[in-house]
């Protein structure tokens, strides 16, 4: 399997070959410690089917993950000394990377989540790790996988990366780093008001390949295209993306009986807001599938149905398309423009959002609530353009026909309202 690297302009990544990488993770946080290999598999099938290519996991899961053994009765360490790993356990994390790997999909793993480092009101801890014994740690398990090729670190778990955290995080970083120069990285931060980004405390620092922010779970249309935006702005460049925005089947702000639950639309939204606002790829979530609840488990934040039930809610197969969309164009040439709207008939509740190819072959707008709307299309080069209609539910597309390359070309999507979502292909005919 091909290792993969950050393409030249610093904006997305590509196998080491060159060859475009679109991101479309999966959050399976609790995948190494609370699933057995034929449940490993059958997950990672799933997943496989829809389209994903990269799997989000901890090694030190949150959830009693130093007490609470696998699946096989073994615990990750001995005494919870970091420096004292129990090797049965990592064995089966190593047959589930091979598993997904002989899938093609790559695995983010997190050395630890950040109750090990820092106990907050989520997690359950204990604190075992100090700079000393976490750059030891980062060694260790750096050196173990630095030859795996289907692998991207992922530092951080959920905590902020300043204040005391600060010199854990780095020495963890570098101690990985120090013995293993084949794989990415990148930092998991904490959510919470319109999100975090890893930009916020490591945008510089030698050990960090690449942004990843955490938009949360807080509300409804949370406008995680900010932090995208912004981190896309950050100098020096480097590629972007949500990390962990709302997941399906998730309660609101932790308020199902106030707020309800994000829905399909609810993942669809921020899936293209993030990219169409400069992120190189996406991170899905489902609430029952990162904490593979089943009965028998605590519900983690008011889980409701079976991880297995949950990995065909609609909004997981929504985003293969996303993906597919991408890839169909010319990849390593794409720029967010969002001065291509010159209406949004939605801006207050849902704004559009629209990338495009830098070269001004094709241009993809999104229309949140559907609905008419008066665009730019000057940016886009040839006499003659051609429009679809795309639909993020089932992939489909419709022919529009042809369009008129004016400063205010106006279009309406096929329909309007909450969870009626469209992009809009506009592209070159000549």
């Amino acid at each position: 399997m091909k290792r993969l690297k950050v393409s030249a302009n610093h904006r997305f990544l590509v196998f080491e070959d060159g060859e475009p990488f679109f991101w479309l993770g999966d959050t399976a946080w609790e995948l190494f410690h609370r699933l057995n290999l034929a449940d490993a598999s059958h997950y990672l099938e799933n997943r496989q089917r829809k389209g994903f290519n990269v799997i989000q996991a901890v090694v030190l899961a949150e959830f009693d993950g130093l007490t609470v053994p696998n699946t096989n009765g073994d615990l990750p360490l001995i005494d919870n000394d970091p420096l004292k790993p129990n090797e049965a356990y990592f064995r089966h994390i190593d047959k589930i990377i091979e598993m997904a790997g002989k899938m093609g999909m790559f695995i983010a793993l997190l050395p630890t989540w950040g109750d090990k480092i820092e106990l907050l009101a989520h997690g359950k801890g204990p604190i075992i790790f100090n700079p000393d014994n976490a750059a030891r740690y980062g060694e260790w398990i750096g050196r173990r996988y630095a030859e795996t090729p289907n692998l991207i670190w992922v530092n951080g778990g959920d905590r902020s990366g300043g204040g005391s955290n600060t010199a854990v995080w780095v020495a963890l970083g570098r101690g990985i780093k120090s013995v293993d120069s084949n794989h990415l990285m990148t930092f998991h931060p904490p959510g919470g008001g319109d999100g975090h980004s890893s930009s916020e405390w490591f945008h510089h620092s030698d050990w960090l390949d690449f942004n990843l922010a955490q938009s949360g779970h807080e509300r409804k249309n949370l406008p995680n295209d900010r932090i995208v935006a912004s981190d896309y702005q950050r100098v020096p460049a480097k590629p972007c993306l949500d990390g962990e925005p709302r997941y399906e089947d998730h309660a609101v702000n932790w308020k199902p009986e106030q707020f309800g639950w994000f829905d399909d639309y609810d993942a669809r939204q921020a899936a293209y807001w993030a990219v169409f606002s400069g992120a190189f790829g996406h991170t899905y979530g489902c609430h029952p599938v990162w904490q593979m609840y089943e009965e028998g488990r605590q519900p983690i934040s008011f889980a409701r149905r079976c991880w297995r039930e949950a990995l065909d809610l609609p909004g997981a197969a929504h985003m293969g398309h996303l993906k597919n969309l991408i890839l169909s164009k010319p990849f390593l040439t794409r720029v967010p423009d969002q001065t291509m709207m010159v209406s949004d008939p939605h801006a207050d509740a849902a704004p559009m959002r629209a990338t495009r190819d830098s070269q001004g072959r094709h241009a993809f707008i999104y229309f949140p609530l559907g609905g008419k709307a008066a665009l730019d299309l000057r940016k886009l080069h040839g006499e003659r353009l051609q429009a679809w209609w795309f639909d993020p539910r089932t992939g489909a597309r419709t022919l529009h026909g042809p369009v008129v390359r004016s400063g205010s070309c106006e279009m309406t999507a096929p329909t309007e309202g909450r969870g009626q979502d469209w992009v809009l292909v506009v592209e070159n005919a000549d």
